[in-house]
């Protein structure tokens, strides 16, 4: 068994030795909660929650550390006086969530708020100083802003592959007071406009962190100098991801031993951004859409590729999940409870495509063949082989977190509607049984092509007859 991954620095596959057999490290950088999630902030999380539960099956345990960015110049931006900014951050962390746990995200073991690491982010900058990586403000004007030097660090821009002189400015912090345009904020001054309670004490002065550092100090915090897989989507590598990684390592932490990014989502091949406004929000999403089907939609592409959302996304994942739980359904009323399989059955196809790069279309194709088999089995009556078929399918679907049939995606309304369909259903059934008795064959056949008109299938055997939707 190996698992490969794409790593972005390298840009190439490697494969993937984590620093502890038993354990792997995970750190991805979460939401900045200024405002709630569009669709494209849950297929970030989902991409990483699928390659979490993967490692999990392979290597047995995965500290898994996603963080919340709760002070950053957007959020105090957002903030009014009638909600304070760190009122508006806790309020769409809470939405992100939601959101998160509607597609069935699995929670980090850890979830830190950067304003939770201030004091590690100072020891961080004062390290940097000390190593002759960052300096204070030259000038009043950027009184107590502290940057990190760019041209100090020989081996900035390795992870995009960039030369500094190609590099745009570094928009984030007033400029007088830089060296280099490009250097970076990694502490920031108190200002007059901003609120007293944004604020924290440092040797520089008061003020607050520059985004980048938080990540930094945070990753060591909760993983330690030294990590298996940084995350992150992939508008994140620059400039953020490249100046954690240059501050990191000018700090002298090995960091992260592999770079994982996974693809943007767009809406009529425009990448999708709030600066934009051509953003899908969550809630919209999740309101018009079974959770299932969102998570299906978003999960059908590989990680790395550009998703492009329309509504057939979101019909074709349904008709997908339909096929899988019609089979299961169909295979569990004839089988009964099937003797389960030992983890090794996990199809080999399966395991092999989701070992090279998270390859989770190759990996949904290995499902559906299996529900085609599962069901070329049940038309034969080879009870063995659907069996095999249907504890497959459910392993497979469940290491993806899209098993139809988990309980997680059942609802309240959705038992009363199927109890009260499968009275209806059972009624008609008893009824075209009873014509049959009586050789009253054009009412048996009438009540039969009123139920398949209905959209469901109904299926003669031994021990009776038996409905299910129709998948078509």
């Amino acid at each position: 068994m190996t698992v490969r991954l794409y790593d972005s620095q390298a840009q190439a596959l490697r494969d993937f030795a984590p620093l502890d057999p038993t354990n792997v490290t995970v750190y991805v950088c979460g939401p900045t909660v200024q405002s709630g999630p569009h669709i494209g902030h849950v297929r970030a999380a989902l991409s990483f929650d699928i390659l979490r539960r993967w490692l999990a099956h392979r290597f047995g345990r995965v500290t898994f550390v996603r963080n919340v960015t709760d002070i950053d110049d957007k959020v105090l931006t957002n903030a009014s006086a009638e909600e304070p900014w760190w009122a508006l951050a806790y309020r769409m962390e809470q939405e992100f969530t939601r959101a998160y746990a509607a597609v069935g995200i699995l929670p980090p073991t850890y979830e830190p708020r950067a304003t939770a690491s201030v004091p590690q982010m100072i020891e961080l900058i004062e390290r940097l100083i000390a190593a002759g990586h960052a300096y204070p403000a030259s000038t009043s004007e950027a009184g107590g802003d502290v940057y990190f030097d760019v041209r100090s660090w020989p081996s900035y821009g390795s992870l995009t592959r960039q030369s500094i002189d190609a590099m745009e400015s570094a928009a984030d912090a007033d400029p007088r007071g830089k060296r280099d345009p490009r250097d970076f904020a990694l502490w920031k001054g108190a200002k007059a406009d901003e609120p007293a309670s944004a604020v924290w004490a440092s040797p520089w002065g008061p003020g607050r962190p520059g985004w980048h550092i938080e990540c930094s100090a945070m990753s060591r915090r909760y993983l330690g100098p030294e990590f298996d897989i940084h995350g992150g989507g992939l508008d994140l590598r620059f400039p953020h991801h490249e100046n954690e990684l240059a501050q990191s390592s000018a700090a002298g932490d090995p960091f992260a031993r592999y770079w994982v990014h996974n693809g943007l989502v767009t809406v009529g091949d425009q990448k999708m951004s709030k600066s934009l406004g051509n953003f899908l929000l969550a809630d919209d999403v999740l309101r018009d859409h079974d959770p299932l089907v969102v998570r299906y939609a978003l999960a059908a592409a590989h990680y790395r590729s550009s998703l492009d959302i329309t509504s057939s996304s979101f019909d074709e994942a349904e008709a997908a999940l339909d096929r899988i739980r019609t089979f299961q359904q169909r295979a569990a009323r004839v089988l009964g409870t099937p003797h389960p399989l030992t983890a090794a059955d996990v199809p080999a196809e399966f395991a092999a495509a989701l070992d090279d790069d998270l390859g989770v279309p190759q990996a949904l194709a290995v499902v559906h063949e299996r529900v085609r088999a599962g069901n070329s089995a049940l038309d034969a009556g080879d009870r063995a082989g659907a069996a095999t078929a249907l504890v497959q399918v459910g392993r497979m679907t469940g290491l993806l977190g899209l098993n139809p049939v988990d309980p997680q995606w059942r609802t309240d309304t959705d038992d009363d509607q199927a109890a009260a369909l499968d009275a209806l259903v059972q009624t008609m059934i008893t009824q075209r049984a009873q014509a049959r008795e009586n050789k009253d064959w054009a009412t048996a056949d009438r009540i039969r092509d009123a139920i398949a008109a209905a959209g469901i299938a109904l299926e003669d055997g031994p021990d009776g007859t038996h409905w299910s939707l129709n998948d078509g």
